[in-house]
């Protein structure tokens, strides 16, 4: 056989070998380029995640110690409250019970209800602003 042959046979596959590294290097210093990137994207999420969620528990801590005051207020104000017994209303003849029995004081307890849900509507405000 001619050697020529052999000559052109190897730089042909010198060339393919070549050619073939260089687009994987290419594409492998690409991907490394991205991989950093995504990396660096993950790290900064990582730190706005836990901002955010510190900046919830300072919210939800907050709620949670205005409602515990706003309920002794409520507690200290309607603990104790009584009525007259010589009012002109009548008793209820048969009042209505409910899951929990009937109440020892009904008007704390609309009180409280009402507060937890002022207090519900404070948080979500609150909550919608944490960024």
């Amino acid at each position: 056989m001619n050697p020529l042959l052999y000559v052109k046979l190897g730089l042909a596959c010198a060339a393919l070998l070549g050619s073939a590294y260089l687009g994987y290097s290419f594409e492998h210093s690409r991907f490394m380029v991205f991989k950093a990137e995504v990396e660096t994207v993950a790290r900064e999420q990582e730190a706005k995640n836990e901002s955010v969620q510190k900046q919830q528990a300072l919210v939800n801590k907050g709620i949670v110690n205005e409602f515990q005051a706003k309920l002794g207020a409520l507690r200290n104000r309607y603990d104790g409250v009584q009525y007259a017994s010589g009012s002109q209303l009548p008793s209820l003849s048969n009042p209505a019970g409910s899951i929990n029995g009937t109440s020892a004081n009904f008007t704390l307890d609309c009180a409280i209800t009402t507060q937890q849900l002022v207090s519900l509507q404070d948080w979500i405000r609150e909550s919608a602003t944490v960024k």
